[in-house]
């Protein structure tokens, strides 16, 4: 079995698409330009590139973008009373901090900060519990975008065996709430594997779906796998390759090559999952500047 490549590009310019219709329908209909307010503490690279990516994905969807810059010094007071600032703000619909902070300044502060109408990130205690309960709130990006991906493989989950490997409150823990909850494209049994796991294969190896978010290469491949199973592999890992420009190539957290011949599905890093992050973003932004 050679498994078919879940293409989160394609998927990710599709629902994009979508998005910058639903902003043109919003201005005409309503005068309102959906915005979305990005705080950047410090100057981590990696940081610095998300931000632009998310400000250029903002502009081709006809977003208005707002970018505060703030020193890596900024007392950690400021930096909450700028967030608390973008919530009066009624030209601003959603609200990102980009994470991490710099050392000295609670992200719990902060994060906690953010009105939970604005939190387009799915972060704050408030959209959280939502979450969990089932009420309407601004799902977590990566985790939305991940059902997302599942959805197009045609697979129906219901009833499935679902294993998430990594319980991170950022992916692990709430795709597994969303996998589990009552609902379309849901309802599944989830297992949540983590570092207290002894044997994470006992439960991979009945699962029809694999989201495996444990940041280490090669924590699952092919003999781990039932045959016919979906995987969704949500890791970023550089590892050292002499033969690139860079020194390094990236690479997930599934072993690509073993887990694509015995896997029906599986989205590839990078090009997977990380397309559908900035635009689950997106999504949020403009669904709260419909109910502004």
């Amino acid at each position: 079995m050679r498994a078919q490549i879940i293409d989160g590009k394609k998927l990710a310019a599709e629902t994009r698409a979508e998005i910058a219709a639903g902003v043109a329908a919003l201005k005409a209909e309503k005068g309102v330009t959906p915005g979305l307010a990005v705080v950047l503490v410090g100057d981590n690279p990696a940081s610095v590139s998300y931000v632009t990516a998310k400000e250029k994905a903002c502009r081709e969807a006809g977003m208005y973008s707002r970018e505060i810059r703030l020193p890596a010094e900024t007392p950690e007071q400021v930096v909450v009373d700028t967030v608390k600032a973008l919530n009066a703000d009624p030209a601003i619909h959603g609200i990102l901090v980009q994470l991490p902070l710099p050392k000295g300044i609670s992200e719990k502060k902060v994060v906690d900060a953010i009105a939970a109408g604005k939190d387009v990130d799915g972060f704050t205690p408030v959209n959280v519990g939502r979450m969990l309960i089932g009420e309407d709130c601004f799902l977590p990006c990566t985790p939305h975008g991940i059902v997302k991906l599942i959805e197009v493989t045609g697979m129906d989950i219901a009833g499935k065996h679902a294993v998430v490997i990594g319980r991170s409150n950022i992916v692990g823990k709430p795709v597994a709430a969303l996998l589990a909850r009552k609902g379309p494209h849901a309802n599944a049994t989830v297992t949540l594997c983590h570092t207290g796991t002894p044997d994470v294969s006992v439960y991979t190896k009945t699962a029809d779906v694999v989201v495996v978010a444990a940041g280490r290469p090669n924590t699952l491949t092919g003999d781990m796998l039932k045959p016919g199973a979906v995987v969704i592999d949500v890791g970023v890992n550089r590892v050292p390759d002499a033969t690139k420009p860079k020194g390094y190539r990236l690479c997930g957290d599934a072993d690509f090559a073993s887990c694509a011949e015995v896997a029906s599905a599986i989205t590839p890093v990078p090009g997977g999952v990380g397309p559908m992050t900035i635009t689950m973003l997106l999504w949020n932004t403009l669904e709260s500047a419909r109910k502004a």
